[in-house]
């Protein structure tokens, strides 16, 4: 028995020993791991056992890259350590038999890898939304002998881990065993369930029996789904990265992980992070695109759509007409007075008043209309399936409207009109020509005086 790395160096330089057993509870990984990895080093493949809390289960796969060692997780008992003691010392009757059977189980593990690696490859080949994504990874990842269920994690905005996507062989619904399926790190399995210590630490861990994690509903709850061990790896793009969430697997077996295994589920796991990683900056590319579009055609002042907006709406609106056969209206309108009222009282109350006279004319219109504000006070409205006669009924109707609305410039003791007109399209026209035609008609309606409403000739 030795406390210390050094101490065990200096007892096998003294006397040979059948099985080495390493316990790296109460040590520091950081300090410790090159002294660990030298004693496993010399050992050149002779008998190592290693027990390791599952909590640090990452070492395991790093002190792999010194040499072979069983392992088990902490906490053991009794009957577990004796067993694997027993199993580590014994010597094969056939040691040829033995070490071909070695390599053709190495072989089968090589084809399993390959195997999930290919249907997570497949899963990943498109950039899609993170929970179609997930849901596809989980699948994948069933592949794997032994699994019975997988799930994805991810971390949302201000650090809301969420569970995103499970799929089940066992029927065990993760969302209903954690009692949340968002702010997962709130959950009170929060250090006890091997993914959310994964996504909270950014390391793996692995659970070899449910009743290691020292809680006995969960334990209950795992068995009763068949779960035997389970197996979380951290989503970060590079090592010390940010933590963007985790992956778990649940086994129905014990399976004694290997070097390569391990750095298989590792690959695994950066491979779903990268797949993460594209689909968000597609979501707020796709984000940033929509705003910039909305930018380039949405007037700022008052949401309606900008002269682009209008004039395209226009131009599809006429094309369609003319395929089907359709009426096409168009209307234009101009806040009277309203420039210098704006002046006189301020440019925000302004802006309010013209938004507000924006929002109920918008308010009355169907959805398949246009409004778009062409320039100053002057609006624009396509009315689709629409003649000249009812064309002329809208413009009556938002005459009315705007003048029982309660306008900020009100308070002012200001009051606003507008002068309205309307054109039907022709079969063969143009926008052009028919704006110009509702132009003239407008500046006979302004000249006509307060409310008036003209139809184009």
């Amino acid at each position: 028995m030795c406390d210390h790395v050094d101490a065990v160096g200096a007892a096998l330089a003294k006397r040979e020993a059948d099985l080495l057993i390493l316990d790296l509870n109460g040590f520091d990984h950081l300090n410790q791991l090159a002294g660990f990895g030298a004693l496993i080093r010399g050992r050149a493949g002779a008998p190592i056992l290693v027990l390791c809390a599952y909590e640090h289960s990452a070492w395991l796969p790093e002190l792999m890259a010194y040499g072979s060692f069983d392992y088990r997780i902490c906490p053991v008992l009794n009957d577990e350590l004796q067993q694997a003691v027993a199993q580590a010392l014994m010597v094969p009757a056939d040691p040829a038999a033995a070490m071909q059977q070695e390599l053709l189980d190495k072989e089968k593990e090589l084809r399993d890898l390959l195997g999930v690696q290919r249907s997570l490859q497949r899963a990943l080949a498109g950039i899609d939304t993170i929970n179609t994504m997930a849901s596809q990874i989980c699948l994948a990842l069933c592949n794997f002998p032994g699994v019975r269920h997988t799930s994805v994690m991810h971390i949302k905005e201000r650090g809301d881990l969420q569970l995103v996507a499970q799929e089940a062989r066992n029927h065990l619904d993760l969302g209903r065993l954690l009692e949340r399926r968002d702010h997962l790190l709130q959950s009170p399995l929060r250090d006890v369930f091997p993914a959310l210590m994964a996504a909270a630490r950014g390391e793996m861990v692995l659970l070899d029996a449910p009743e290691k994690a020292g809680n006995p509903e969960l334990a209950m709850a795992l068995h009763d789904r068949n779960v035997r061990m389970v197996l979380a790896l951290p989503l970060c793009a590079e090592p010390g990265g940010p933590r963007m969430g985790a992956i778990c697997l649940m086994f129905d077996r014990y399976i004694r992980f290997s070097r390569e295994q391990f750095a298989c589920f590792a690959s695994l796991a950066q491979f779903v992070s990268f797949g993460i990683g594209m689909s968000e900056l597609k979501y707020r590319n796709d984000a940033l695109a929509g705003q910039l579009s909305q930018m380039s055609t949405v007037d700022a002042v008052t949401g309606a759509g900008n002269r682009r907006a209008g004039e395209d709406a226009l131009d599809n609106e006429i094309r369609r007409a003319r395929r089907y056969g359709l009426p096409l209206a168009v209307l234009s309108f101009d806040v009277g007075s309203f420039h210098s009222t704006s002046d006189l009282y301020g440019a925000p109350v302004g802006e309010a008043a013209l938004r507000k006279i924006a929002e109920t004319v918008h308010g009355r219109l169907r959805t398949s209309d246009t409004l778009a504000r062409m320039r100053g006070e002057e609006f624009l409205i396509v009315a689709t399936h629409t003649n000249a006669d009812d064309a002329m009924r809208l413009a009556e109707k938002l005459r009315g409207a705007v003048a029982e609305t309660d306008l900020p410039l009100a308070g002012h003791g200001a009051a606003v009109s507008m002068a309205l007109s309307v054109a039907q399209v022709g079969a063969e026209e143009g926008s052009d020509a028919v704006l110009d035609r509702l132009d003239a008609a407008l500046h006979r309606a302004k000249r006509a005086g307060r409310n008036g409403i003209e139809l184009a000739a």
